[in-house]
C-alpha cells in the first residue's frame, strides 16, 4: 500500500532546498513560519465553510489543503507525520474525556 504521507514528508523535506521562485512549498518556509500559520488558518477556516455548506467534495478538496499545510508546518518544524501518526495511536481506546484530563487540560 502507499504511504502518501511519508511521501509527502520526503517531497516537503526536500523542497527546503528548492527555489522559492519554482517551488510554492519553498515560497512558504522562505516567507517563515507565520505565512504559514495564515496558510493553515486560511485553510482551516475554508474546511469550516465547506463542511457548513453541506457540500462533501469540497470538504474533502479543503481538508485535504489544510492537511497539506500542516504538513508543511510539521516539516518546517523538524516534525514528521508518524510522529502525529504515532500520537493518534497512542490515544486509541482512550476516553477523549480521560486523554484531555491527563493532560491537564480544562
Amino acid at each position: 500500500m502507499r504511504d502518501i504521507l511519508a511521501e509527502l514528508a520526503t517531497t516537503l523535506e526536500a523542497r527546503k532546498r528548492a527555489c522559492a521562485d519554482t517551488s510554492y512549498v519553498a515560497s512558504l518556509y522562505a516567507a517563515g513560519l507565520d505565512r504559514i500559520l495564515e496558510k493553515v488558518g486560511e485553510e482551516a477556516a475554508e474546511t469550516i465553510i465547506a463542511a457548513k455548506n453541506g457540500d462533501d467534495a469540497a470538504l474533502v478538496h479543503e481538508v485535504a489543503d489544510l492537511w497539506f499545510h500542516t504538513l508543511v508546518l510539521l516539516a518546517q518544524r523538524g516534525l514528521h507525520p508518524r510522529q502525529v501518526l504515532a500520537e493518534l495511536e497512542r490515544r486509541c481506546g482512550v476516553s477523549g474525556h480521560d486523554e484531555k484530563a491527563s493532560r491537564g487540560a480544562t
